[in-house]
């Protein structure tokens, strides 16, 4: 392995179905630990966790609230170190990334979906959109013109010029998502990305998801405790106790359950897609 070697080649899409390898692996994940020190001691979230996601693979995470989902995609794109372990995206060694190399790594390689927008409400969707490539030093130009692309990829095209508060909780989860894809990343990291919807909303955004998720290549990783919506992906693993318990499809376990704390989509709520 080198710790560097950021290439923007293209990732064609391999058979999830089969067992993930490091052959065919865009992300491995080796005995990662993640601890805080609190003022009662050491609180650790999960200790040991080794898995790999393929190229082109879908996959769920699940696990009942405050059992360290978010902290682990934080570390999967580079957002958080783990307090030991490696981390390996293709070539590069993320644990020896220095802050502006991840912060490169994170622009050009991961695109990030979260379970609130975050979009300034005074631009529009547009300009949102465009965002991130005018943070890496892209011409206006052809940041809006790649924007104004994404947001016809995600059926917002007559939406572009709308400021992002006038728009629906589904459309603006739909340029949130036009904002993650738009400097074109190999891997799309989701935390909970319809948590605030209602049902009916929901589905259509995930249904947005699977189809870029195909058609770009994508390697996709969502965390979620929507039971339907992981059932839908190519794989599903569940974080608890601080381990990582292994394709639940193969197990023929359930994803979720009553103890777990998880729940299904929200039957009203923020919609409108």
């Amino acid at each position: 392995m080198v710790d560097m070697g950021m290439g923007g080649s293209v990732v064609s899409v391999s058979a999830v179905h089969q067992e993930v390898g490091v052959e065919n692996a865009l992300l491995e994940v080796r005995d990662l630990r993640k601890e805080y020190v609190t003022g009662r001691g050491r609180l650790r979230l999960f200790d040991g966790l080794s898995f790999n996601v393929a190229k082109g693979e879908l996959l769920a995470i699940v696990g009942a609230s405050g059992a360290g989902k978010s902290t682990l995609l934080h570390i999967l794109g580079a957002l958080d170190a783990p307090t030991s372990g490696a981390l390996y995206f293709a070539s590069i060694h993320l644990n020896k990334l220095s802050s502006r190399q991840a912060a490169d790594f994170r622009n050009r390689e991961v695109g990030y979906v979260w379970q609130f927008h975050y979009l300034l409400p005074e631009f529009t969707a547009a300009e949102n959109v465009a965002l991130p490539l005018l943070a890496r030093g892209e011409s206006r130009k052809q940041a809006e013109s790649k924007a104004l692309a994404w947001l016809d990829e995600v059926g917002l095209a007559d939406r572009a010029e709308h400021q992002a508060g006038e728009l629906s909780g589904g459309e603006q989860q739909r340029v949130s998502l036009a904002r993650a894809l738009v400097t074109e990343p190999r891997m799309l990291l989701a935390d909970e990305p319809t948590g605030d919807l209602d049902a009916e909303t929901a589905d259509r955004v995930f249904s947005l998801i699977q189809r870029v998720h195909a058609s770009h290549g994508l390697t996709s990783i969502l965390v979620t405790h929507n039971q339907e919506l992981a059932g839908r992906c190519d794989r599903v693993m569940r974080l608890e106790a601080g381990r990582m318990e292994e394709d639940l499809a193969k197990t023929g376990k359930p994803y979720l359950d009553d103890a777990s704390g998880l729940s299904k989509t929200k039957t009203a709520g923020n919609g409108g897609c």
